[in-house]
């Protein structure tokens, strides 16, 4: 699928790459690992920069949702009430906290928390983002 969203995750996190399994079936979502290097190119196009934070492009809105905005409109995609997908933001740094403990990760995620625009040389990396994603599925699991 051309404009299919693609999500970029703590990939050496075990509790977000379970996440990331489960929202591949959410609209046909991508999930793509911050160190694979496609992932890299695609966020120094958007911030200029390689920010520690989850995100997700969606080429068909011509959005990237960053931390809290992207938990919150991934909880929305996945159908859940719109107070869950409000706590969900709400709560996202404390989430994010005992997640990177329960993991041992080091570094915490970065500040970046909003919808923005997305950029034109971004959006041309979005193509081999996606093929990492695509990638990324076992053969057995649906796309």
């Amino acid at each position: 699928m051309t404009d299919a969203p693609v999500l970029i995750f703590d990939g050496e996190c075990p509790y977000c790459s379970m996440a990331a399994v489960a929202l591949r079936r959410i609209e046909g979502i991508r999930a793509v690992s911050w160190y694979d290097e496609p992932a890299g190119q695609f966020l120094d196009a958007q911030f200029g920069e390689r920010p520690f934070a989850m995100i997700l492009a969606d080429p068909a809105e011509d959005t990237v949702y960053a931390g809290r905005s992207a938990a919150e409109e991934l909880a929305s995609r996945a159908g859940t009430p719109g107070i869950v997908a409000s706590l969900v933001r709400d709560n996202y740094d404390s989430i994010a906290g005992v997640v990177g403990t329960l993991s041992g990760r080091e570094a915490d995620p970065d500040d970046y928390h909003d919808t923005y625009a997305l950029d034109a040389e971004a959006a041309g990396h979005l193509p081999a983002l996606r093929a990492a994603g695509d990638d990324a599925v076992p053969d057995d699991q649906p796309a």
